[in-house]
């Protein structure tokens, strides 16, 4: 499922949601991507591709599958409990707003 999530980012890109090249691990327990994206399009690589990805985002598939088909955004008690980890969780927004999941 997380798998399938990550292989159809590409054809769900928004062209122009950014305005620059971001890049995102993702370190979904077993699952670790790396997905760029630039204002015309997107790549998305298995492991960690960048040695400083612009955001990181650790969390675990179900939390992850939460927020991508049931529409959850994380609060605060989120990050500070733990059940989702990132160095710029305002970033996590761009990367939903790029796939149209804002």
């Amino acid at each position: 499922m997380i798998d399938d999530i990550f292989k159809g980012l590409p054809d769900l890109f928004v062209a122009g949601a950014v305005d620059e090249k971001v890049s995102f691990y993702f370190s979904l327990e077993g699952v670790k991507k790396t997905v760029t994206v630039d204002p015309d399009g997107t790549t998305v690589e298995d492991g960690k591709a960048v040695d400083n990805a612009d955001c990181v985002c650790k969390t675990s598939p179900e939390f992850f599958l939460r927020i991508w088909n049931d529409g959850y955004r994380p609060g605060l008690k989120d990050f500070l409990t733990g059940s989702i980890k990132s160095n710029d969780p305002d970033k996590l927004r761009v990367f939903l707003k790029c796939f149209g999941k804002d």
